[in-house]
């Protein structure tokens, strides 16, 4: 049986639009943030993104692991770029200094030194800035909408059914294979099996692992065979399909797709005026 995410209907700015619109916004969203690595942009989209996680009406208890677990890469990856630098050499060629400390020990005669400059410092924080404007927007998707119109949506956004009905089945792939997992985990400790004892080396950890591994991979494969069964015995792709939700634009669905569409289209004109490109605040330097 497929499960979907934890949505609950709920009185916040995303569930006030019809899903269709709010995906071309989403769309022209990630695409107008990604013209950018001026931080003095990029703090305008990441204010946008805020907006709308405050104004989604879901709680910190529902996703506190989805925000836990995308927080901690954004974090890791964007201490990690301000250490190297790594990916902001296409962006700048010089670089200030600002502070130099070198390790007191050296490894094979070579002695580890940590740069600090202005370029990797506004580097980072404008990935910073990008990275969690786009997470936030997309974190809020599965939890704001409703499974029952995830087929019917992308279908009304020009889709095909068998595309339609197949990014339906996969919206609802990752917590039904979360459900089967857990439930399986369950079943083994319940016959004495002890996760949390595995040791060894990687191949070893992994060959101890298949009491969880196949019983889920082998539920999984059964699964999609029964889906793809009742599909069959129902005659899908024979013809047009025919939806049980109906769909209808409204005025703020307008404006909203309106709204999308001018954002994008000013931020390509500003790329294209050279606006927005990599910048370095002042105090900085």
């Amino acid at each position: 049986m497929l499960v979907t995410w934890r949505y609950r209907k709920r009185r916040s700015l995303i569930q006030s639009f019809d899903p269709r619109a709010w995906l071309i916004f989403y769309a022209t969203f990630i695409a107008s943030t990604l013209l950018f690595w001026d931080m003095r942009y990029q703090a305008i989209f990441l204010a946008m993104a805020l907006i709308v996680v405050f104004t989604s009406g879901i709680r910190w208890r529902e996703m506190y692991r989805a925000w836990l677990f995308i927080g901690g890469f954004i974090v890791f990856f964007s201490f990690l770029t301000f250490l190297t630098g790594r990916g902001g050499i296409e962006l700048y060629r010089e670089e200030h200094l600002i502070a130099r400390f070198a390790a007191p020990f050296s490894i094979l005669g070579w002695q580890p030194v940590l740069r600090i400059t202005a370029e990797k410092t506004a580097y980072a924080m404008a990935m910073l800035a990008r990275v969690f404007s786009l997470a936030s927007m997309t974190i809020l998707l599965p939890y704001s909408l409703n499974p029952a119109h995830y087929g019917v949506t992308f279908r009304g956004l020009g889709l095909p059914d068998k595309v339609a009905y197949g990014m339906d089945l996969t919206m609802r792939f990752i917590p039904t294979f979360g459900r089967d997992f857990n439930l399986t985990l369950d079943a083994q400790r319940a016959r004495g099996y002890e996760i949390e004892k595995i040791s060894g080396g990687l191949i070893a950890q992994i060959r101890k692992l298949a009491p969880l591994i196949v019983p889920v991979t082998i539920h999984a494969i059964a699964g999609s065979e029964d889906i793809i069964d009742a599909m069959d015995l129902r005659a899908f792709g024979v013809g047009p399909r025919t939806w049980l939700e109906e769909l209808k634009y409204r005025r703020r669905d307008y404006a909203l797709i309106g709204f999308g569409v001018l954002i994008l289209l000013l931020s390509i004109s500003f790329s294209l005026f050279g606006m927005g490109k990599f910048w370095v605040p002042g105090f900085l330097l």
